[in-house]
Parts: structure tokens; sequence; C-alpha cells
């Protein structure tokens, strides 16, 4: 028996790759990257980040919460037809097209997924549709889509704290007042591989009690899912940190409470529509609520009357070197005090081998940081601030 679980799962793992939504994941965040240095080099003339900036985070920060899912799934036994997986799939790819990442979040794909499932399949006008293209729709568990996605909410709240705030990407915007100021954007996509049980020949019960969740099934197979979160947030009245610190935070209240609704549905089935009811309404609270704090805040990334915040930093570049961070603001350089672009490479030269930069940290607290320059360095430190006004209309025309 255990050799023909190891089996089925190494089958599985093979069918990953067999699955449109694997390559359209990588596909789009070659994209997402193409049109973020598109932005950059607009903005500020210079590439902040490689286009393969989103790709690194695809695989790699989804792989502990993939295996922590694949226990839950298969050692409870959450079964789920082939073609409610096959629509959630198509599902992620639709909202995939509108190039908005925060529809990637569970709460929506599979909220609509649940809503076709539970609704669509049983309208008349859209009920030959889904018996023609998606006929196992009818044999889901209400309760294993309901807890699934209670669990991928979960997943997302770990994935944002994680590394949603990890080098966001800066440009430059116009104000409500029509100044311009600095933005943040933070833009992830994610891979959740999980394996998950599903109707099949080539497995059968090993206990009485497995699957909990299941409908009519008598044998099972496997099948990894890449379960595709995105992620997007526009940041500009707090550090990008902080802001993205406290998404996380709301999504995992959220989640919970989709979880606890989820579970209850087991026992009383109405309660399975109110968690994807509270996860979609819930998820666009947290965004819109977010927003409008943000909103709310005076711009971070502005001009001053006294000196000059970064507003980002090139990596690799000698201000990364001297240990700077974005969203410090710049007194001094070499001395003098400065407050726009043009006076901090004035002073710069004052030094040519060498600059010293009295720095505002995120607490207010001083420091002075220095670091040796080579000739004709000055304008290649790595640092990116608000620019002038006719400069960036200029550029951007």
């Amino acid at each position: 028996m255990v050799t023909i679980w190891a089996f089925e799962l190494l089958k599985g793992l093979g069918r990953v790759f067999a699955q449109p939504l694997f390559y359209y994941g990588v596909f789009l965040a070659l994209l997402i990257g193409w049109l973020r240095v598109k932005k950059e080099r607009r903005h500020f003339h210079v590439r902040v980040y490689h286009s393969f900036h989103e790709s690194k985070f695809l695989f790699i920060s989804g792989l502990l919460p993939g295996l922590v899912l694949s226990f839950f799934m298969v050692g409870i036994g959450f079964v789920l037809p082939s073609d409610t997986l096959i629509l959630l799939s198509a599902v992620t790819i639709l909202f995939g097209l509108t190039l908005q990442l925060r529809l990637l979040s569970p709460a929506y794909t599979v909220g609509l997924t649940f809503f076709c499932t539970s609704f669509l399949v049983k309208y008349e006008g859209t009920k030959s549709f889904f018996a023609k293209y998606f006929s196992g729709l009818t044999n889901t568990n209400l309760s294993v889509l309901a807890l699934l996605l209670g669990m991928l909410l979960f997943v997302e709240a770990w994935l944002i704290l994680k590394n949603g705030s990890v080098a966001t990407s800066p440009q430059l915007t116009k104000s409500k007042r029509g100044l311009l100021i600095g933005v943040h954007w933070a833009e992830r996509l994610w891979f959740v591989p999980a394996f998950v049980p599903v109707p099949g020949e080539a497995i059968t019960a090993v206990v009485s009690w497995w699957p909990v969740f299941s409908a009519n099934e008598q044998t099972y197979s496997f099948l990894l899912v890449p379960f595709l979160i995105g992620f997007s947030q526009r940041i500009q009245g707090t550090h990008p940190s902080d802001s993205v610190r406290l998404t996380a935070k709301r999504v995992r209240l959220l989640a919970f409470a989709v979880s606890i609704l989820a579970a209850a549905g087991y026992w009383y089935a109405p309660l399975t529509v109110v968690a994807a009811a509270v996860a979609f309404i819930g998820r666009e609270w947290v965004a819109f609520y977010q927003r409008f704090q943000d909103d709310s805040r005076s711009p971070l990334f502005s001009q001053r009357q006294h000196g000059l915040v970064i507003l980002g930093i090139i990596p690799h570049s000698p201000a990364e070197k001297m240990g700077l961070q974005v969203g410090e603001i710049i007194v001094k350089t070499n001395g003098v005090t400065v407050k726009t672009e043009e006076e901090f490479y004035e002073a710069l030269q004052r030094n040519r081998a060498f600059c010293k930069l009295e720095v505002l940290n995120r607490n207010g607290e001083i420091r002075f940081v220095q670091g040796a320059l080579y000739e004709d360095e000055h304008h290649e430190l790595g640092l990116l601030f608000v620019q002038n006004e006719k400069k960036w209309e200029s550029a951007a025309g």
C-alpha cells in the first residue's frame, strides 16, 4: 500500500507539467516584470530591478506552505473532482488577464469557483454549459472547497508577511493636490504546489475514516495543483514594510473567520456559502480600507523643506553598500544641508573621493553614513529621489 501511495504521489508530481496554469503563471510573472521595468525606466531613466525580479519569488516562497497544505489535504482527505480544479485554474487565468494581481487572491479565485459550483451549475441559464464542460462539478463537496478557501487565505497572509514588502518598486505619480510624489508598488506572484486527492482508480481507503471530506468516490489518485496566488498593493503614506505587514495581519484575521465558518459548514451546509461570501467581501474591504488609510495620510515620499527623502535604492549600488534605507532622509551631504536632488549631487562633488551623509532614520534618529567614491561616480551612487516636477514631466513626455 505504501508503494502504491508513493508511486501515485510521483505521478501526481509529474502531472503538474501538464497543467496550463503552470506555464501561464511563469508567463504572467515575466510580463509583470517587463511592464515594471518599462515604468521604472520611464520615471528614473534606469532599471531598478531586473525583469526576473517577480519570477524569483514565484517558485521558492510557496514550497513550505504548499507542503503543509498537502499534509492537510492528503492526511485528512480533502477530495475534489478534477473538473473543480480545472475550473479553478480557468478562473485564475481569467482574473490574471486583467493584470491586477490582487484579484489572484484565493478570496476571488476560489470564491468565484465556489459560486459556480454552488449556484451556476443549477441555474437554468448556465446549467447546460457546466453540464457540458464541467460535468464533475455536481460531485463537489462544498465543505472541502470552503475549507480550501480558508487555508489558502492563511497561505496568502503568510506569503504577504514573508516577502510582500521585499524590494518594492518605486514610481512617481501626482498627488490629489497635483504635486509630484513617490509611491511604492508591492506586486507578487506565488505558486503554492499542493497535492490534492482526486477521484481515480489507484488508491483505496487505508482506514475507515479516510477520506473525511469526500462525495461518493471509492478510489482515488493524487494531483499536484500549482495554486497561483497574487498580491498587489500601492503605498504612498507609510513605509512599504509597515503597510504590507498590516495587510498580512488583516488577511490572517479574515482567514480565521472564513476557516471557522467553513468548518462549521460541515455540519450546517449553508455556512459554507457564508464563508465564501465573507472571504470575498472581507478581502475587498481589506484592500479598500488599506487604500483609504494610505490616501488619508501625507505622502511619505515627497519633496520637503528639510532634507531629501530616499525613494529607492538600486541593488548592488554604492548606496546599498553604504547601508542606506528606503524612507530615510538625507539631511546633510559632506557638511552641506540639502533638500533637492540637484543640491545633493552638487554637495557630493565637494569631495570626489569620499562622501559623508547625515541621515535621519525611520525612528527620527540622526546617523552618519560614509563611503568611498570613484572618480565621476557621483551620479551613480544608486539613490532615487522624487525629482523636480518639470524634469519629470519632460522625461515622461
